[in-house]
């Protein structure tokens, strides 16, 4: 008996004795991603009808029909961009932007539209931020509703997770606005 209550008072002064501070859990982790300050320059296409805006940083890759691709090689982004000349097919040019871009509402949290016109430089169009693990986050188009029409939409090569790429699409959007603000028709 005297072993047992030896080994309690024991076990007792060795538990308080062990009990210094309390344990407090560490706080969740974010990811730190730093990209380089956005550095502009004019783009024009070649033989194209526009010119923007472009990140320095970002490398164009020439598609067919005045298509082409802005690529973000770090980030394993691109922003594919199509021209079409309007010839009275406005509406299914419209249409066919906002198709691309509420196919994405199966995965979409929410989309979020922004109108965009500038009519001392006859551009007007919509932006689009897609919330959630979608294909792709931002899109817009833009025209002069007479004779050019471009769609913008970006793309990750990655599977889509909303929270562990939005430093990098936020950084894109900016671009990608900056794109739209500084259009400008050439013919």
């Amino acid at each position: 008996m005297k072993t047992i209550s030896f080994l309690t008072t024991v076990v007792i002064i060795l538990s308080l004795a062990s009990c210094k501070e309390d344990t407090i859990p560490k706080p969740d982790g974010f990811l730190s991603l730093e990209y380089p300050k956005a550095a502009y320059e004019s783009y024009s296409y070649p033989n194209s009808s526009f010119k923007f805006n472009k990140n320095k940083f970002a490398v164009i890759q020439p598609e067919e029909n005045f298509s082409f691709k802005i690529d973000y090689p770090k980030m394993k982004a691109s922003i594919y961009m199509n021209y079409r000349p309007v010839e009275n097919n406005l509406n299914l040019l419209l249409k066919d932007a906002q198709k691309l871009t509420y196919e994405h509402i199966v995965k979409a949290d929410g989309i979020e539209e922004s109108v965009y016109e500038h009519p001392e430089k006859n551009v007007y169009g919509m932006f689009y931020r897609v919330i959630g693990d979608a294909a792709t986050n931002v899109q817009f188009y833009a025209t002069d509703s007479t004779k050019n029409f471009i769609v913008g939409t970006l793309y990750f090569y990655t599977k889509p997770n909303f929270d562990s790429i939005y430093p990098a699409t936020k950084y894109i959007e900016d671009d990608m606005k900056m794109i739209m603000e500084s259009l400008e028709w050439t013919k």
